[in-house]
């Protein structure tokens, strides 16, 4: 089923909705500005309205097939006189109730808690919402928030089971850290690539020295970029895993491809089976494998490799177009004859000439990077890449490499015959690979890259785990804090709409895909996140920072980001990392260690609800100027979040942590600043007032 939304756009609804809540909210508020009493009344309060798949509302966020689940739902106290949960059923085309009955009131009074059991959740996956009644009363809750009319029954809006399908739980549990493989560390200099080492594509080799690459990585011939080598390598990356995984914390490393490439950047694979030798070797990779997956050197950590499947480069030996180096070739290629054994692996308009690649149709496009045509099932490209147990994908996951996972490059283009992807081949190519990596690993990771909402990826259970979050994270985190888009053009958004962008693209995916999404402040392909943010003076990466290890999702630093480093968009998004910025001195790297340090404490940053605090979910801003504030709880403990987006010095901010269950009188610490507050009674809700920096955070433990 495809639930696929416009790129980071509002549901039409939603805006107008927002104004008709408010409407609505203020016949049940006092001059205050705060919440009545609630009672048997015919009237729904909708404020303290509130159900995600967390551990404290779902009994069974992964079910097998045939399980059961019970859903709860928390209302204010008694407010309401029934409810219901309705499920829809795809496959059958049946929409089921489910009767509620009360089953607890919160300690604090404020709310009660109301249950219904899905007594068997079949095998194909549901939908399912909520109606809510006091007396004549009704209102409906989905995933887009609370509503006068209900839900359609196939809506993008509306919570997902999909029984038997799991994502791993390590990376629900981890945070990722992304390393461009020439740029992180030197460790090896003897496989150092020199300056006129060999020519491709016109260009000659350059070598710079790992000092002049904080600056600049720009080559001194220009157009010849992708031929600038600094020397960083696989042994580097074993070098410093004590910085990745002690100073830091991380565990999971993602590395951009490895694979040999006559290219800085490896995206133009010529061998999907070697090591490219200016990283090192196949040996090599195994020891910085296993000194990943040890844990003595820091957590037990996990390894997703860079796959580039959509097209390879044109050295590789099954295109046959250019050379490079001492490169030989025993097999003829496509490019080179009809009757090559690889011909089928690619599409061409005219042979040799006019052959689609990664943009278009060579000469146009990118004519180094032709795409692979998939075929039919069971085609020779399908078996190559993922299908086979020799496959590319299957003998990086199997022994002695053992990989965890793969990041999928440029995945929605996979396809047959020069189409140019996110079509049912597409869908069926994900459908296989998915296969074929659960076959080998059941608990390996399979990351799609997507600028847009992947839903249509991630809604079924049967392609992706995740996709890079791009549209649910860095972009409207950017344009709220920097004031400019990934790619550092002016795009601005106030704090309604970053809440009102991040609630819309969680409700486009199940809440197992939320836990994995990856969270970046930027990657390879995007402006450097403190470049954009430069106005903030250093600043603005501290707020990234704390809304990246707070959120939903799975943390993915961009090497350097958790010190600050600047550069543009590509190629200088790729500078060498400055070793001399990686110590606790330097205030981002002392305040991401904290960070990796709570969310390793907490478990319910990791896995636990999100609930919108400031806006609340009815869009009350509480008279705050650029506060963000939410959530994050299940059963045994909460932590309130609370980010200041404005320039001032400080700002004292009155957060609403009753609607986090936060109860009046209590304590609650900062436990980044230690500063400690008391939960002050206001119209008999609980409020903490805190004193927040400009650009910086709070999070607020009881």
């Amino acid at each position: 089923m495809n639930r696929q939304h416009d790129h980071h756009s509002t549901r039409p609804w939603h805006w107008a909705s927002l104004f008709i809540l408010i409407l609505l909210a203020g016949a049940l508020l006092g001059a205050s500005g705060r919440a009545l009493a609630c009672g048997n009344n015919n009237v729904v309060h909708w404020r303290e309205i509130f159900h995600d798949q967390g551990p404290m509302f779902d009994s069974n966020p992964q079910p097998a097939p045939n399980a059961s689940v019970t859903l709860t739902l928390r209302v204010c106290y008694h407010d309401i006189t029934s409810a219901n949960v309705v499920y829809y059923d795809a496959s059958t085309g049946t929409t089921t109730w489910v009767p509620m009955s009360w089953a607890s009131t919160d300690p604090t009074g404020q709310f009660d808690y109301w249950q219904g059991t899905i007594s068997d959740v079949g095998s194909s996956e549901l939908q399912y919402w909520f109606q809510i009644n006091d007396g004549t009363a009704t209102a409906w809750y989905n995933a887009a928030g609370v509503s006068s009319t209900e839900p359609a029954a196939a809506s993008a809006d509306n919570f997902y089971i999909i029984p038997g399908f799991t994502t791993p739980d390590w990376m629900k549990n981890g945070v990722g850290y992304q390393i461009f493989p020439d740029r992180f560390y030197d460790g090896d200099p003897g496989n150092d690539v020199t300056s006129g080492q060999y020519s491709y594509g016109g260009c000659e080799t350059e070598q710079h020295s790992w000092s002049s690459g904080y600056t600049s990585v720009e080559a001194n011939v220009s157009g010849c970029n992708s031929e600038v080598f600094f020397g960083g390598d696989l042994v580097g990356i074993q070098d410093k895993l004590s910085y990745i995984k002690q100073t830091l914390g991380a565990n999971i490393i993602y590395l951009n491809p490895i694979f040999e490439s006559p290219t800085n950047h490896k995206y133009d694979t010529a061998d999907y089976y070697t090591v490219d030798p200016a990283f090192g070797t196949s040996t090599d990779l195994e020891n910085l494998i296993s000194a990943i997956h040890s844990n003595n050197n820091g957590p037990e950590g996990y390894l997703i490799l860079d796959g580039v499947f959509n097209h390879t480069g044109d050295t590789n030996c099954w295109f046959g177009k250019s050379t490079y180096g001492n490169e030989t070739c025993s097999v003829t290629g496509a490019y080179q004859s009809q009757s090559s054994p690889y011909y089928d692996y690619y599409t061409f308009q005219t042979w040799p000439t006019n052959y689609y690649d990664f943009l278009g149709i060579a000469p146009n496009g990118i004519p180094s990077m032709p795409k692979l045509d998939y075929g039919a099932s069971g085609s020779a490209v399908r078996c190559q890449i993922y299908a086979c147990s020799n496959s590319v994908v299957q003998t990086y996951l199997l022994p002695p490499y053992a990989i965890d996972g793969w990041r999928l490059d440029a995945a929605q283009y996979l396809d047959a015959g020069g189409n140019s992807g996110s079509d049912a081949t597409n869908h069926q190519i994900m459908q296989e690979l998915r296969t074929a990596v659960k076959s080998v690993n059941p608990n390996a990771e399979i990351l799609g890259e997507y600028w847009g909402d992947a839903s249509a990826w991630l809604d079924d259970g049967t392609e992706w785990d995740s996709a890079m979050n791009y549209n649910g994270f860095t972009q409207p985190l950017s344009e709220w804090i920097c004031g400019e888009d990934e790619k550092g053009n002016s795009a601005s958004i106030d704090t309604a709409q970053y809440a009102t962008w991040l609630w819309d693209t969680r409700a486009d995916l199940p809440w197992n895909v939320q836990e994995v999404m990856t969270n970046e402040l930027g990657t390879h392909d995007t402006e450097r996140f403190a470049q954009r943010c430069s106005a903030t003076n250093g600043w603005g990466t501290y707020e990234g920072l704390i809304m990246q290890f707070t959120y939903v999702g799975t943390p993915m630093i961009y090497y350097g980001d958790e010190y600050g480093m600047m550069g543009g968009n590509d190629p200088e998004n790729r500078r060498t990392f400055d070793w001399a910025d990686a110590t606790t001195a330097n205030a981002g790297v002392a305040l991401t260690q904290k960070l990796i340090s709570l969310r390793t404490q907490y478990p319910e940053l990791r896995t636990g609800s999100f609930i919108p605090l400031v806006p609340d979910m009815i869009g009350d801003l509480y008279g705050t100027t650029g506060i963000y504030a939410f959530a994050r709880v299940d059963q045994n403990h909460r932590l309130v979040v609370v980010l200041n987006d404005t320039s001032s010095t400080q700002s004292n901010v009155a957060v609403p942590v009753w609607l986090a269950g936060d109860a009046i009188g209590s304590t609650v610490t900062d436990l980044i600043s230690g500063t400690q507050y008391t939960v002050q009674n206001n119209g008999g809700r609980g409020y903490v007032n805190v004193t927040i920096d400009g650009h910086y955070g709070a999070i607020l433990a009881q």
